[in-house]
């Protein structure tokens, strides 16, 4: 969801609990000037969180990070300190919570007699939005009050506390910087220890009933951890993983039962309709339950009037929600934003694919109504020029210009390099479609509903048209377009928007098996996970954001999609592609990174400004290594159906 120049995020160290996370300089210093802070929803609440130790050389020499914590060590040397071996080590641990963090400075000795430091602590905090430290702006930081244990900060409605154990020995101000000065003796028998608290509120407002909580601290694990590969890098992925999801997840305040899993870190701590179905959807073998708090979430927030300025409309499946209105450049994004081709959609596959591994009856009955309103916007508001398909004009009003899952200016190209023109029929969205509607009909069906005939036939029509008007050849062969133009023109240049049609129905198998070979070639299978956009494209660049660049959950729906159609080499081959990228980011797989290619030696490159740890990559990751493990099962599967094509995605999901 980058939409403009951002500063850098890829070498920033991540400790979060959902809404709240932390982010410093590999040495963990939290550094005024760009995205460093600790943050809690849209808010950074400390801008600066800096230690130093006087009359002394400081080395940081390695950390060890996990979804909530990390610990930065370094060797520190006093001035004259001219011995061989290092004798000072100070490690720094930080723990995130759900509104504070924690730190803690401890320095250890192994000198034979006792060793005077001077810990000098500066804090700062500015209060800034999310999307005012994102978009690159620097406000000035606010005048503290001072506190004999630390200081506080109030502003905007958020009041920050900082505080430490034990007393400083000097509290002062430097212009509007706290200093905190410790003066401390450590010896070989008994480390010296400071620990800072930094704690987050706010006072309660106009959008307070947009505000998602925290899971509270000693429940239980959301996700069920599976069985542990046996190979230790895919066990290192599924691991951190697994633990960055936890710290993802918070509750519908309107029944915190209903839990979801956010979309992703630092910007988006919140509820996202596409972010959050695929997410439950890849993590369904790990939690039912998340699920169907997702489903719920989203239903009691399901559009029922027509509201242009927001998209809303009857039935539709909301894409975001904001505390307040999000401009960035031109893009205007009111607080509760509807702007999503796709989550309608995918909103009725979960809740099948829910009800299909066990969901209780009495649960998706209670959601009926809401996939009855689900299918009349698919196939009424959702064709917006009754040509039937389903398609999105660009949003004239300052919302997204195009409203897929590459929902940036620019991301559905033509071969040539030229922009698609709106409205767009995006191929993945018929198969979103046809698959909800035909799923939609069984469930109503089972649950003894009416309108059953119908639906069906509108799939088939679906289905029919899309075989007429989509295929495209070229000298790599044939394949599905990216989209229908606002012309009605297929949009030529193979994207990974194809990989999404498979495991729906909508391909004969012939069909599939093309879509399989397609994403075999090199120029969408780069060795280390799916291109969105071919090599071969004149719009191609491997650090495009939806343009070239390769995106963790995209590669997961090809591998499950394929395997779905029985192309269970093509499948582990993008799977394998995967792991071995996500050595490279220590095992916390990024929203996105470079479409470089293996095939010609080039390395993995991150993608400066993407989010680390971002939910569907985590999901996709999860999801990847859970078809790796039971790849042999699924073999011995395939070789057994004697129709591929009709096959879906639940045999490879465990109840």
């Amino acid at each position: 969801m980058s939409y403009h120049r951002q500063p850098s995020l890829d070498d920033l160290v991540s400790v979060l609990w959902a809404p709240s996370v932390c982010l410093s300089a590999p040495d963990g210093q939290v550094r005024p000037g760009e995205l460093d802070g600790f943050y809690r929803g849209d808010v950074r609440l400390l801008s600066r969180l800096t230690a130093e130790v006087g009359g002394a050389a400081v080395k940081p020499v390695g950390r060890q990070v996990s979804a909530a914590e990390a610990v930065f060590a370094a060797y520190v040397r006093p001035d004259g300190d001219d011995a061989s071996d290092v004798s000072l080590l100070w490690y720094r641990r930080r723990t995130a919570g759900p509104d504070a963090v924690n730190e803690q400075l401890e320095f250890s000795s192994f000198a034979p007699g006792a060793t005077q430091v001077t810990v000098t602590v500066r804090a700062e905090a500015d209060l800034a939005a999310v999307h005012e430290v994102r978009g690159g702006t620097h406000p000035p930081v606010l005048t503290p009050s001072l506190t004999a244990d630390g200081a506080a900060w109030a502003g905007a409605g958020h009041m920050v506390d900082l505080t430490c154990d034990p007393l400083p020995h000097q509290v002062t101000l430097d212009g509007a910087t706290v200093v905190l000065t410790f003066h401390l003796e450590v010896t070989a028998r008994q480390p010296a220890v400071v620990t800072l608290w930094v704690l987050g509120t706010e006072t309660p407002g106009d959008a307070a009933e947009r505000v998602f909580l925290p899971l509270p601290a000693g429940q239980p694990p959301v996700l069920a951890p599976g069985s542990q590969p046996a190979d230790p890098r895919r066990r290192r992925l599924l691991e951190t993983s697994l633990a960055d999801v936890e710290r993802m997840i918070l509750a519908d305040p309107a029944d915190p039962r209903d839990q979801f899993v956010s979309a992703g870190s630092p910007w988006y701590f919140t509820l996202f309709g596409r972010d959050a179905l695929w997410s439950a959807s890849l993590l369904l073998p790990h939690s039912r339950t998340l699920a169907a708090g997702t489903l719920r979430a989203l239903q009691r927030r399901q559009g029922n009037r027509i509201v242009p300025g927001s998209e809303e409309e009857p039935g539709k499946i909301l894409h975001e929600v904001r505390r307040e209105t999000l401009r960035l450049g031109e893009m205007v994004i009111p607080p509760v934003y509807y702007g999503t081709i796709d989550a309608t959609a995918l909103w009725i596959r979960l809740l099948h694919e829910a009800w299909r591994a066990g969901m209780p009856e009495a649960e998706v009955a209670a959601l009926l109504p809401g996939l009855q309103a689900a299918l009349d916007w698919i196939t009424t508001y959702g064709d917006a020029d009754g040509d039937g398909f389903v398609e999105y004009r660009a949003s004239t009003r300052g919302g997204l210009a195009n409203q897929g899952w590459k929902d940036t200016p620019g991301a559905v190209r033509w071969a040539d390099g030229r922009e698609a023109q709106a409205p767009l029929a995006l191929c993945e969205v018929q198969g979103y479609a046809y698959a909800a509607v035909m799923h939609g009909a069984d469930m109503l069906d089972a649950f003894g509903q009416h309108g059953v005939p119908l639906r069906r036939q509108w799939a088939a029509d679906l289905q029919d048209r899309f075989r007429h008007s989509f295929w495209l050849t070229d000298e790599s062969g044939t394949y599905p377009a990216i989209a229908l133009d606002r012309d009605k023109k297929p949009v030529d240049g193979a994207a990974s928007n194809m990989a999404h049609l498979l495991g729906t129905g909508l391909l004969a198998p012939h069909e599939a098996a093309q879509v399989a070979a397609r994403l075999a070639a090199p120029d969408l299978n780069c060795g280390y996970g799916l291109r969105t956009l071919s090599s071969a494209s004149k719009a191609f660049n491997p650090l495009s954001y939806h343009c070239g660049s390769v995106w963790p959950h995209d590669t997961a729906i090809a591998v499950l999609g394929l395997a779905a159609e029985g192309y269970h080499d093509i499948a582990h081959t993008l799977a394998e592609g995967l792991v071995t990228a996500a050595e490279q980011f220590d095992w916390r797989l990024p929203e996105l990174y470079a479409g470089t290619s293996a095939h010609h030696g080039e390395p993995v490159l991150a993608y400066p400004t993407a989010c680390r740890p971002q939910a569907w990559a985590a999901a996709g990751a999860v999801a990847v290594i859970g078809y790796l493990e039971s790849s042999g099962t699924t073999r011995e599967i395939a070789a057994s159906s004697p129709v591929p094509g009709q096959r879906t995605l639940q045999h490879l999901r465990p109840n």
